[in-house]
């Protein structure tokens, strides 16, 4: 009861305020017009004058009315720089606390026990550094101070902590409007626009949101750093940790703007990627197709039959693949272009120095002005009963694993649905294993829509792929013939027997042993960083998936660019990093591509979204190459055809994104791809039917209507 009669008394002050128009009250020229009458009551009234003032401002603060700029510049117009500052400082801080409260009291409950879980991270964060954020935000007056207030509300921040740091926090940006309105005081003519002071009071409001950055990079840096010197010379410009897609680029780009720079790496150059991922996973992929081709070759007209293979020979051709590529990535290359690379360990000492264990055992230490961590990260390995017994294996073991073999696995079993089960699976299984995949959420791959997820799954059971989702694993143990799984789906107990067990439950960043805890870095699930990239400390950078929050070899190489950047130039300008239009591809056959939203996810955040499909079943390419299994589906606001999300099911879904990916990147609507020429007979023309199939569904019928009427008549 009491919030319902807080929130009608809040309600019903606003209503009067517009109602009765007193914001025509709140503008420079109603100031201007009325200064003398109000001169003249203060001077008779000073105390009466001040404390209406004061109250009034309380008042409107406390109920985020809009007008506290030209208050702040009537304060000092009417009372002066020092009486005025006082006058705003207190009923800005006491306003802004007021309506902190209400918000706390009518909106928080309700607020955390709907997105409590969403919003953990960001009450840990309120919890540890909340006044420095609050802070950061009331320096930059150019933020909508009531929309803080409220926010800050809905969050664990002290009342107390509230208080003072917006009162310190504000103190700077209300000298600065109160002396300007100090000079608004003195205009009576026209040419007094002009005068010195008054222009130099507006720059000083134009360039104090920048002032205040600056001040505030500062005071981060000091407080960061407190506690460790400098060294007085520094050995490198910037020092790279990883040599995977993220530390070759950053280190790249510092060799291309001649800076000193050394790469630290202790396993293979190329990282995850080259030598454990993509390449050797797609090169075993594209093998395993060809392999199912001459299986159905009957559909293009040839003798179909079982294909006849070497194992070792397909395992051999990864291998020389992944050769061939390597020296793109190698020690020899990055050298020649002037980056140190460094076989060996690092480890994080200080804020500048790296301690780098080399391959000979040997002990050495740099120093330098930033420090990027591009570490990547590892195959995700669960503590279930069991499984040191058996002989598992990763993404990351499984190459080696089976290049010592003849014949590829007889009976694998794949645990986890997500892009690398999926693959693997498919691609095992077309080159004869008996395979079982394992999901313990209710649908494959559940980032994607459900119909793609059931999509993917018809294909991987087409294939011959033992498909079991919903599924909870219970333990794992050895038998005569090689391992028994045993788990429970829909309450029921199940066994799988296998001599293969291959773990994809995804991958996890690597943290340990890069002195990330020693300096207390945060680091949970991935190493927290700023939208700059930035650490705990200023100067030391986390890139690719060790930072995430996607694990794409594209998505590492496009936040080593800003990482590198930062460090080397930020001191003049720094860029934050930008996810809006992050694709990736899934390599199952047809592939599942996707950028931006999709349906579920559009829904989630309760966005009202148009859909337009275009199936391949209609594409004459597609019907040509026997490729029309698959579709796109592109999602972009109501009645416009602005891009919001593409998902594609086709076969070279991957290069098919990559039109849209553009599109979106530069903020082209789907009349731009309509109005594009496409070659003909190509898988591409399938992006121009999409949007041609848009643009029918908002097609202006009344205006057709009347030019149909238009070509009757001129029939005669």
């Amino acid at each position: 009861m009491k919030k319902i009669l807080l929130l009608a008394l809040v309600v019903l002050l606003i209503l009067a305020f517009f109602i009765l128009d007193l914001d025509r009250w709140l503008t420079l020229d109603a100031l201007k017009q009325h200064q003398a009458a109000i001169a003249g009551v203060r001077a008779e009234s000073p105390w009466l004058m001040a404390g209406g003032f004061f109250l009034l401002y309380v008042l409107m603060a406390a109920l985020s009315l809009p007008g506290a700029a030209v208050m702040t510049l009537a304060a000092g117009a009417l009372f002066g720089i020092v009486e005025g500052l006082v006058l705003v400082s207190f009923a800005s801080s006491l306003g802004a606390t007021l309506a902190f409260l209400v918000a706390r009291f009518l909106l928080r409950e309700q607020v955390q026990g709907r997105f409590g879980n969403r919003l953990q991270a960001i009450n840990r964060g309120i919890e540890k550094d909340g006044a420095f954020y609050l802070f950061t935000l009331r320096l930059v007056p150019v933020f909508p101070f009531f929309v803080i207030n409220l926010v800050m509300g809905l969050t664990p921040l002290a009342i107390r902590t509230f208080y003072w740091v917006s009162q310190l926090g504000m103190l700077p940006g209300t000298l600065v409007y109160v002396n300007a309105g100090t000079q608004l005081a003195a205009i009576e003519q026209p040419g007094d626009i002009l005068s010195p002071m008054l222009l130099g009071s507006f720059a000083l409001l134009g360039l104090f949101p920048w002032l205040a950055r600056l001040v505030l990079q500062r005071v981060r840096r000091h407080r960061a750093l407190k506690g460790h010197t400098p060294p007085r010379r520094f050995d490198r410009n910037l020092i790279v940790i990883g040599a995977g897609a993220a530390g070759l680029v950053s280190s790249y780009i510092a060799a291309t703007v001649k800076a000193r720079v050394t790469l630290i790496e202790a396993g293979d150059m190329g990282g995850d990627c080259l030598n454990t991922g993509c390449v050797p996973s797609k090169a075993l992929i594209k093998s395993a197709r060809v392999a199912h081709q001459l299986r159905h070759a009957d559909r293009y007209g040839l003798n179909a039959g079982e294909p006849s293979f070497s194992f070792t020979r397909v395992m051999a051709r990864v291998g020389r693949i992944i050769d061939k590529v390597a020296p793109h990535d190698s020690v020899e290359r990055y050298t020649a272009l002037g980056v140190e690379v460094v076989k060996g360990y690092g480890r994080l000492v200080d804020p500048w120095t790296v301690e780098i264990i080399t391959a000979e055992g040997q002990t050495q230490r740099l120093s330098s002005r930033s420090i990027i961590i591009a570490a990547g990260a590892e195959p995700l390995v669960p503590n279930l009963p069991g499984l040191k017994e058996v002989n598992y294996l990763t993404s990351d073991t499984l190459w080696q694993a089976m290049r010592e073999r003849e014949t590829p696995p007889a009976r694998l079993l794949v645990l986890g649905g997500g892009p690398i089960g999926c693959e693997l699976a498919q691609a095992f299984a077309r080159l004869g294993s008996r395979v079982v995949l394992v999901q313990r959420n209710a649908r494959l791959m559940p980032k994607e829509d459900s119909e793609v997820s059931e999509w993917v799954k018809r294909t991987l059971v087409a294939d011959g792929v033992q498909v079991l989702t919903g599924c909870d694993v219970d333990h794992v143990e050895t038998n005569g013939t090689g391992m028994r799984l045993h788990a429970r789906q829909d309450d029921s107990a199940i066994e799988i027997d296998a001599d293969t067990l291959l773990l994809a439950l995804g991958r996890r960043a690597r943290l340990a042993g890069y002195g990330l805890q020693e300096l207390g870095i945060p680091a949970e699930r991935t190493i927290d960083t700023n939208e700059y990239l930035e650490t705990l400390y200023p100067n030391i950078y986390a890139a690719g998936d060790v930072a995430g929050p996607y694990q794409f070899t594209h998505t590492a190489a496009h936040m080593a660019w800003y990482a590198s950047v930062n460090a080397l130039f930020g001191q003049f300008k720094r860029f934050a990093v930008d996810y809006r239009v992050i694709p990736w591809c899934t390599f199952v056959d047809p592939e599942v591509a996707r950028v931006g939203l999709n349906e579920q996810e559009a829904k989630q955040r309760g966005l009202a979204f148009d859909v337009t499909r275009f199936d391949l079943e209609e594409l004459d390419r597609a019907i040509t190459d026997g490729a029309e299994q698959g579709f796109i589906k592109v999602l972009t606001e109501p009645g416009r055809d602005r891009i919001l999300g593409v998902t594609i099911v086709a076969e070279h879904a991957g290069e098919l994104l990559a039109e849209y990916v553009l599109a979106m990147k530069h903020n082209l609507g789907l009349n731009k791809i309509l109005g594009t020429i496409h070659v003909y007979p190509t898988l591409a023309e399938a992006n121009k039917y999409a949007a041609g199939e848009w643009k029918r569904a908002h097609a202006p019928e009344r205006l057709l209507a009347w030019l149909a009427r238009y070509h009757s008549w001129r029939l005669g």
